[in-house]
């Protein structure tokens, strides 16, 4: 009898566990545009400070990144046990800041240069003194962890949105096993990124093979781009995780893809092939869309507001 019990126990917790690691892969999948725009702008809000400061810089802004998430995610919890109706909404407002995000990232780079000779905002002056410096540092590091909390509010409410039909148990587990994992891993691989350029100057500064100054100078040329070609396939992936959130929680929109896929899928030859790549490239479509008549909007009230001063 109690061997019985003891089986009937450990099948639930297998069961809990399966269903969590289903559900686990489910909620990344999800979230894999924050993922990527969260690792891609904290790896630019904690570089240029000085190399000796870098890590204790990315420590500050992952502890706060810890305690932001050790918030949100009971908030999120308790939301969808007393008020799910608002778990649609916020996922839809989500979908939308996500569009938006995005679309603001492709309006910035399309922005005319600064003419030479203007201040850069991002480059502190040589002459700064060391107050100075740890002032600049200090403002910078609360503009990380501002911007954390926002990508951080998105990744627990995507998440959520993928696990709230779940047992409470199970959401608990999950919820809890991706803050975990994607505070440790996106701050780990930050601290990586940020060091890669010292690592290159390490290689050809005490390297004494000349592939080994090769390789400093590669690891040099790598960084900055290895930086920019993140922040493009974050960006992409912020139009297609939200434009499919927006998709999905529009019937209109939601019934006008599925058609359309089917009606690919029922071409000869690559139809099926087309017809399983059509969704997301809609969604893609519909997330640019919408992220810019957000981002229009947006800067319409900013004209009008800066028109009555």
């Amino acid at each position: 009898m109690a061997g019985t019990s003891l089986l009937a126990v450990i099948d639930d917790i297998a069961t809990l566990l399966d269903d969590v690691g289903v559900l686990s892969k489910a909620a990344a999948k999800e979230t894999v545009g924050v993922i990527g725009d969260d690792l891609a702008v904290n790896a630019e809000k904690v570089s240029g400070f000085r190399a000796e400061r870098e890590l204790p810089v990315v420590w500050a802004v992952a502890k706060v990144s810890a305690i932001n998430k050790l918030i949100l995610v009971p908030l999120a919890l308790a939301l969808s046990q007393f008020l799910p109706v608002v778990i649609s909404p916020l996922l839809m407002l989500g979908g939308v800041f996500l569009s938006y995000e995005g679309f603001e990232k492709v309006a910035h780079y399309f922005k005319p240069p600064k003419k030479e000779g203007a201040p850069s905002q991002d480059v502190p002056p040589p002459a700064l003194t060391e107050e100075e410096l740890l002032a600049l540092e200090r403002k910078k590091v609360k503009g990380a962890i501002r911007t954390d909390f926002i990508l951080s509010a998105e990744i627990v409410v995507i998440s959520l949105g993928s696990v709230q039909d779940a047992p409470l148990g199970t959401q608990v587990a999950v919820m809890s096993l991706m803050a975990f994992c994607l505070t440790v891993g996106i701050y780990a691989l930050v601290a990586g990124i940020v060091k890669i350029d010292d690592l290159g100057l390490h290689y050809i500064a005490r390297g004494k093979a000349a592939f080994v100054k090769r390789l400093g100078q590669a690891l040099l040329w790598f960084a900055p781009r290895f930086l920019k070609a993140l922040t493009f396939v974050g960006t992409i992936a912020m139009f297609l995780v939200g434009g499919g959130i927006l998709v999905h929680g529009l019937p209109f929109a939601h019934h006008f893809v599925h058609g359309v896929q089917l009606g690919v899928e029922s071409l000869p030859t690559l139809g099926a092939f087309a017809g399983a790549l059509l969704p997301g490239i809609l969604n893609g479509v519909f997330g640019l869309l919408i992220g810019a008549l957000t981002y229009g909007a947006i800067f319409s009230l900013g004209q009008l507001r800066s028109a009555k001063v």
